[in-house]
């Protein structure tokens, strides 16, 4: 074993990687990780504003370095002209982290909206988010991929595509969408295209992020609601994710130390999917 070559497939020199909803909490921690690591990083994020803030985050001493750019990922012309800027800047798109994607309140069940009242337009939007947000970017930015024979793409599901939670029907449903097309992209491009094209994706587990935060915690006092402690009575780690804990499972997707791993949905939620509660 030569551990000087190990740590060298940890460097991201010269690669270029594109992280959707870069500016979100997981997106940023990804992100800012991935530049120390000394790889270049395009936020591609609807909100310019708290993208900078992101990008000030960025390690300065390192050879890599980050933008910002705008991109909607639920509209192609949108991610077409994004690629555009950066082929101009960095070249070819090595890595697509898709990490875009989220809940909405009017698709979340609660005591004064049952089920059969959930609007269509919010049911459509996560959907779509979720969904369509992971497949588009892929067509555009897995198109230069697939005719270079060379790249890697990491989706971000969820925990809630292994288990469906209460209240939340479309993001269970969406995040679940998601694991399958990892899983089918993976097979499309290594039969169709090229094996060096490696899709996967990491499952999160509970983390406390801007979306979650009060239905998992009290606003006023901090203390963990009935939501929040139920989820961690069934997590052994008896403890919700940081960003930080998702860096590790991600190295490894994004390296050439997982070159044989392809069409994997990596649970990273301290032992929630393996606990039966007995």
């Amino acid at each position: 074993m030569n551990l000087e070559e190990i740590a060298a497939q940890y460097d991201f020199s010269d690669r270029t990687v594109v992280v959707t909803g870069g500016a979100g909490v997981l997106g940023s921690e990804m992100a800012c990780a991935l530049v120390g690591l000394n790889a270049n990083v395009v936020i591609l994020d609807r909100d310019q504003e708290l993208a900078q803030k992101v990008i000030e985050r960025f390690p300065k001493v390192v050879k890599g370095r980050g933008i910002r750019i705008f991109g909607d990922v639920l509209k192609a012309e949108s991610l077409q002209k994004a690629q555009e800027t950066i082929q101009a800047e960095f070249g070819q798109v090595d890595i697509l982290i898709n990490a875009a994607g989220g809940n909405h309140p009017s698709a979340t069940t609660k005591p004064d909206l049952s089920f059969f009242d959930l609007p269509l337009d919010a049911l459509r939007f996560v959907g779509d988010l979720n969904l369509l947000g992971t497949v588009l970017p892929c067509q555009v930015f897995g198109r230069e991929m697939a005719e270079r024979g060379e790249g890697v793409i990491l989706n971000v599901s969820s925990m809630n595509a292994f288990r469906p939670l209460t209240r939340i029907p479309a993001y269970s449903a969406a995040k679940a969408a998601v694991s399958n097309f990892t899983q089918w992209l993976a097979v499309h491009m290594a039969q169709e295209y090229s094996p060096n094209i490696r899709v996967n994706a990491i499952a999160p587990g509970f983390f406390l992020t801007d979306q979650n935060r009060f239905l998992l915690t009290n606003k006023d006092t901090g203390e963990l609601t009935p939501r929040g402690g139920a989820i961690l009575a069934h997590t052994p780690m008896n403890r919700f994710g940081t960003p930080e804990d998702l860096l590790g499972a991600m190295m490894w997707l994004l390296s050439p130390t997982s070159a044989f791993v392809t069409g994997t949905v990596i649970p990273i939620d301290g032992g929630f999917s393996a606990f039966s509660g007995v």
